[in-house]
């Protein structure tokens, strides 16, 4: 079994989504006690938060090298960069590390273009939604990317920021977010990607009529299927 690097604590929460769904994908495969190989490296998200808000990109993709860094010194064989938004910087932290990175991104597309469909609504943070470092990588697969309205999208960035990230899941934010989802399927969204791996703690398959791919689930199975190829 491949080790697999993981760039945590964006936030923690979600962090401990993915070594679970890890830890889960591996007992599935193989059985008995096993479990994943896995090194974490988990930062303060307050500090990266603080560079995101600052626009100091640069300051965060080189303090996301170097734990990546860390993680092949420590044996990782592939790494991932447990968060969406911080894929805004994947391109610094690749070039830093002999490594594959993971690409979330990469992944997402994956899932959408073997559903067939074509036309797909992205949920995220701001930084997601409104730059077009994720969504490019989309439209290189021929999907057609909505994103929703200014409004709905100020909703979505406040929900992740003030309430997921720090642990609230609130039954009107999901409620809200369904709303969101639902203006996008009038739009012509033929499934939805939770583009920020918090809102899977908030929305799910069960909640909304449209597929719904959810980065995180979809990163860790990837994760899982390198460790074992």
């Amino acid at each position: 079994m491949r080790c697999i690097g993981l760039i945590g604590g964006m936030s923690w929460e979600s962090s401990a989504l993915y070594y679970r769904l890890l830890n889960e994908g591996v007992k599935q495969r193989l059985g008995g006690l096993h479990s994943a190989r896995c090194v974490l490296a988990s930062v303060d998200f307050a500090e990266i938060e603080a560079m995101q808000s600052a626009g100091r990109w640069d300051a965060a993709g080189d303090l996301l090298a170097g734990q990546a860094r860390g993680l092949e010194a420590a044996g990782a064989d592939a790494v991932l960069i447990c968060t969406n938004t911080m894929h805004k910087v994947a391109d610094t932290v690749a070039a830093a590390i002999g490594v594959p990175l993971l690409h979330l991104a990469d992944v997402a597309a994956d899932a959408v273009v073997a559903s067939g469909l074509g036309t797909v609504a992205l949920l995220g943070t701001r930084f997601t939604m409104e730059e077009s470092f994720y969504a490019d990588r989309l439209v290189a697969r021929g999907l057609t990317v909505l994103t929703p309205d200014a409004a709905d999208r100020a909703l979505v960035d406040r929900v992740i920021y003030t309430e997921l990230v720090v642990g609230r899941v609130e039954d009107a934010s999901r409620a809200a977010f369904v709303e969101v989802i639902g203006r996008l399927a009038a739009r012509g969204a033929e499934g939805v990607i939770l583009g920020c791996t918090e809102i899977e703690l908030l929305v799910g398959p069960g909640d909304v009529d449209l597929p719904v791919f959810a980065t995180t689930r979809l990163h860790a199975q990837a994760a899982v299927d390198f460790a074992l190829s």
